[in-house]
């Protein structure tokens, strides 16, 4: 049970990053809008909370 929450809670966050990599963050060239989307599905929440302190410019 618990894994399966932890699964989803990874699963909404990288498709938070690819959501906001792609529609939201249009200052972003296509090589690190890559970066960013490859990090955020192999470092899963790891990887969001990078991309959210340091990748996202507000």
């Amino acid at each position: 049970m618990l894994e399966t929450i932890w699964g989803l809670i990874v699963l909404a966050s990288v498709i938070w990053v690819i959501y906001d990599v792609v529609t939201q963050n249009q200052r972003l060239s296509g090589g690190m809008k890559v970066v960013w989307i490859l990090a955020a599905l192999l470092f899963g929440i790891l990887g969001a909370a990078v991309y959210y302190f340091i990748g996202r410019k507000k």
